[in-house]
């Protein structure tokens, strides 16, 4: 999809910040407050840590991203907002597609949220370590 139709599709105006940082993360997948800074500073060092901690959260309240809590506790932002799983290596992140396993869990828990409330997202994180010998 292209970026002006993306924006569209949110409510959100596109404006060369925005754009920046999108652009930043579509290409770091998942990554950090600090990466997105760090990057955007090396590109557009006229862009203000506040203007990227404004347009990450309109992102996030749009829908445009999601972010997780990794096993380190630090909050991880990823383009990708479908439901999807994350397995967390030693070398990053990998996303799994499983609507298959989407569509169990949905099944299984449905009869399990509070009444007045429906499932929103399904966010699963999985860890791996190395295999010792």
């Amino acid at each position: 999809m292209e970026i002006r139709e993306t924006f569209k599709n949110i409510g959100l105006k596109i404006t060369p910040q925005r754009r920046a940082i999108y652009e930043v993360l579509c290409e770091l997948k998942h990554c950090s407050i600090d990466d997105v800074i760090s990057r955007i500073r090396d590109s557009h060092p006229d862009v203000t840590i506040s203007t990227v901690y404004r347009i990450m959260d309109s992102f996030y309240e749009s829908g445009l991203i999601t972010k997780f809590i990794n096993p380190q506790g630090k909050t991880i932002f990823d383009i990708t907002s479908r439901d999807h799983y994350h397995i967390h290596t030693a070398n990053g992140y990998l996303d799994i597609d499983d609507k298959q396993l989407s569509e169990l869990i949905r099944r299984r828990i449905s009869s399990k949220i509070p009444e007045g409330e429906e499932l929103d997202k399904i966010s699963i994180q999985i860890t791996t370590k190395p295999i010792t010998e």
